[in-house]
């Protein structure tokens, strides 16, 4: 309940997760039927990148500001990361971007006119924040609630398509175990909708048993990334984080080969960065 997202916005692993939260975004647009969007973490929807929070963290600095200048990535990457930058809007190399857009700004501009979302956010303040920005969307729902809760009530939903994001601070000591148990009961009511959980990588052994755990659910269909800046320290900086991804579109693994090795070098802190991308479980 503590957890402000303030002192991270903008940092590696919001870029990370942001570009393949729009690549997920756009294959769902493809199509004209409605799709319906569940955050259960949402957070307050937008960072001032110029608050005292922000500034103190300076996180954005390794993060969004290292894609000032994109024009030294592939064309193909260039392409694929364009719906991510013209959302956060125009980069300066001597400073930030005005405001960092959280996942609900993101899906939010993402989403038409026939779609709908429910943000799920429990901390008082934020959520009033979050309230605060989204009121005058008609096709935006905020509830102030345990996002697991929100989740198992959720699904499936009326329009049959669409993203579940599961993007909790990992607080909890079982956040692991929750998440898990989130996403088995909400696969089993709406096993045809797609699911991306960010993680951060702090303790490997948690990451194995819970990508044990994934595979032995019975869950198919299960893709994992992970983009590493630099080695990880132990009481040091975040340093890695990653994806579970439950049903992702055809053509993200595809992508994210394009994407993770322009991610690693435009976001390296050291040489020693790192990329996963594999099936935890095929069809």
């Amino acid at each position: 309940m503590n957890y402000r997202h303030g002192f991270h916005a903008g940092n590696f692993a919001d870029v990370f997760k942001h570009v393949f939260l729009t690549r997920i975004l756009a294959y769902l647009a493809r199509k004209g039927t409605p799709f319906r969007v569940i955050d259960t973490h949402a957070g307050a929807g937008e960072y001032d990148l110029a608050s005292e929070e922000a500034v103190r963290g300076g996180e954005w600095q390794d993060g969004i500001g290292r894609l000032a200048d994109a024009g030294d990535l592939d064309v193909r990457a260039r392409e694929l990361l364009r719906p991510y930058l013209e959302i956060v809007g125009p980069l300066r190399a001597d400073g930030p971007p005005a405001r960092y857009p959280g996942s609900p700004r993101i899906v939010q501009a993402m989403m038409r006119g026939q779609d709908r979302v429910t943000f799920c956010e429990l901390h008082p303040q934020t959520f009033a924040d979050l309230r605060a920005n989204f009121r005058r969307d008609a096709r935006i729902a905020c509830l102030n609630l345990d996002g697991y809760i929100g989740l198992n009530a959720g699904v499936p939903p009326k329009e049959r398509r669409g993203l579940v994001l599961i993007d909790p601070p990992f607080e909890r000591t079982d956040e692991f175990d929750a998440a898990l148990n989130a996403l088995r009961s909400a696969h089993e009511k709406w096993p045809t909708g797609t699911y991306a959980l960010w993680y951060p990588v702090k303790d490997a052994s948690a990451i194995a048993r819970f990508a044990t755990a994934i595979v032995e659910s019975g869950i198919r269909r299960v893709l994992r990334l992970e983009l590493a800046v630099e080695a990880p320290l132990a009481g040091g900086k975040l340093a890695r984080a990653g994806l579970i991804l439950i049903n992702p579109p055809y053509v993200l693994e595809e992508e994210a080969a394009i994407l993770m090795p322009a991610l690693a070098r435009k976001l390296a802190r050291t040489a020693q960065t790192g990329i996963l991308r594999e099936w935890l479980a095929g069809e």
